[in-house]
């Protein structure tokens, strides 16, 4: 909102039907109000624009997640200057967080400001394969593999289960990764 003040006369009316010598005005769209001045029975009247800047879309990016050690870019749209509640003043910024951390960005634009957030998710525990213990079989006996460590498995024969039935005809290494959808690591057995 704001506040037009008119002078010059004695009484006052405005075309929003106002007769006080100031009125709040908050208009949605860019608004024209015009004043009738009173003084010794003479009228004189003067117009005011009010132009209404659109407010700035505020965009701090998808939220995102890393693991702990990692770093990111955060990149802000939306305005022709930034802020964020780190300090920095450039759209984009490279932040580290040790833990989750939400970042917030102010955007200016035309002397109209918005905000945004984003959050920055830390995996703080990075997945360790284990593909199990090394085994022994005869010739024509098959093995069980289980792995474990995260919830997504992959082995190198192209089986995605945390266990695996396998019956080789010379010793072989079976390797699988062993994933948490954000980070893997790798095992094998033998």
């Amino acid at each position: 909102s704001t506040t037009l003040t008119a002078s010059g006369g004695d009484s006052y009316l405005w075309s929003t039907g106002e007769t006080t010598q100031s009125i709040n005005v908050s208009p949605t769209t860019t608004s024209t109000y015009t004043v009738i001045a009173t003084q010794n029975d003479c009228d004189t009247s003067d117009d005011i624009q009010v132009i209404v800047n659109p407010l700035p879309t505020a965009n701090a990016g998808t939220d995102i997640t890393i693991n702990q050690g990692d770093s990111t870019t955060l990149t802000a749209s939306g305005g022709g200057t930034y802020l964020w509640n780190t300090g920095e003043t450039t759209a984009g910024i490279t932040v580290s967080p040790n833990s989750t951390t939400t970042y917030s960005v102010i955007v200016t634009q035309n002397s109209c400001d918005a905000t945004d957030e984003v959050i920055v998710t830390v995996n703080s525990t990075s997945v360790v394969a284990n593909a199990g213990t090394d085994q022994t079989i005869c010739e024509g006996e098959s093995a069980i593999l289980t792995a474990s460590g995260g919830t997504d498995y992959l082995w190198n024969n192209g089986e995605t289960t945390a266990s695996i039935t396998v019956n080789p005809t010379t010793t072989t290494t079976f390797s699988v990764t062993v994933s948490d959808g954000a980070s893997s690591d790798t095992d094998n057995v033998t």
